[in-house]
């Protein structure tokens, strides 16, 4: 909350909010939600973990040991939650060896503040930190796209580029990701340049847009496959599993006159609470348009027909633009991780 000699303004989940304080009767200063528990911090990270299976798995007491053939650091790091059941200096050096053993630095996902005297040992050991993730959260339903607020031009990039694993990984908007319009590996019939379809001026480009039809399918298509392979270097078989070895999960496809232009994807896990919302994507001609939300929207409508009462995905910290779409959206952070990586 900020006040001016004229104004009032407030921070809602649909943006900042100017009040003029001649309609301003009574204002009071709501205190920052508290931190979550160590359990709800504990539940979650499961949940995480249930919805970005790694295919090879191992255990040291409670912490889990997770491989994918390096595809994506969260697939390929250890989650240190709950009693290693050692002493925390012989836990990290088992960490050091199981990864050794499959060929891959070793990396250890801290969430914080839960796994700070974890962070404290790697910090001793120089390992290094990846920029700090935001795990943030929402209540279901999602607020309907047609009562989600439009940022000015300028700040509706809808998830700027360098993305979070996301979750993600993450659901991120990427300026520079993997083009749906065109020339993607396996896909060329189903991702067509789209870009010749502009003439017409901004009008028809608007309307165009409006005919967005997002379908959800439980297994990805080609295209949608080719913009995951763009979009992290490659889809070995690890990836494959990564994606697709979930109980319940879709995959958005949103098409314009038959061509792909956004993709998403949705999982219901932690026993049926929780709609984890990854690999959110839209073409680079069709951004700034709303198709984000679109297929956010229908992706949460699934998950509120599958019981799921809450959403949560993950984002880096650093992309603001990412993160004021989602507060829009009402995700607020839940707690932040980082991912260490021990010295070579």
């Amino acid at each position: 909350m900020e006040l001016s000699e004229t104004h009032l303004t407030l921070a809602t989940a649909h943006g900042p909010l100017r009040v003029p304080v001649t309609q301003v009767h009574r204002a009071k200063r709501v205190p920052p939600t508290r931190r979550p528990t160590a359990a709800a911090v504990v539940a979650l990270e499961r949940a995480a973990d249930e919805a970005w299976p790694a295919p090879t798995r191992g255990r040291i007491g409670d912490w889990l040991l997770r491989s994918a053939d390096g595809w994506t650091g969260r697939a390929n790091s250890a989650l240190p939650i709950g009693d290693p059941d050692r002493p925390l200096a012989a836990a990290v050096d088992e960490v050091e060896r199981w990864y050794a053993e499959q060929g891959q630095p070793a990396m250890i996902n801290t969430p914080l503040p839960l796994a700070a005297p974890v962070g404290t040992e790697l910090d001793a050991r120089g390992w290094t930190a990846r920029p700090p993730t935001l795990v943030q959260t929402a209540p279901l339903p999602l607020p309907a796209p047609s009562s989600v607020g439009t940022p000015p031009a300028a700040g509706r990039a809808e998830l700027a580029g360098g993305q979070a694993e996301l979750a993600g990984e993450q659901a991120d908007l990427a300026g520079g990701q993997a083009d749906l319009a065109g020339g993607q590996a396996g896909a060329a019939g189903e991702q067509a340049d789209i870009a010749g379809g502009q003439a017409g001026g901004a009008g028809g480009q608007a309307r165009r847009w409006e005919s967005v039809v997002v379908e959800l399918a439980t297994a990805p298509s080609e295209g949608w496959l080719a913009v995951a392979a763009g979009r992290k270097g490659g889809l070995p078989d690890a990836a494959r599993h990564v994606l697709t070895a979930v109980d319940q999960v879709r995959f958005a496809h949103g098409y314009v006159d038959g061509t792909l232009v956004a993709v998403g994807r949705g999982t219901v896990t932690g026993q049926g609470r929780w709609l984890g919302l990854s690999l959110i994507e839209v073409s680079p001609v069709a951004r700034r348009q709303g198709l984000a939300r679109q297929v956010i929207h229908e992706l949460a409508a699934w998950g509120v027909s599958a019981g799921a009462t809450r959403a949560f995905l993950q984002v880096e910290q650093h992309n603001t633009a990412a993160v004021a779409l989602y507060q829009r959206l009402g995700f607020v952070t839940h707690h932040t991780y980082l991912t260490r990586v021990a010295p070579h």
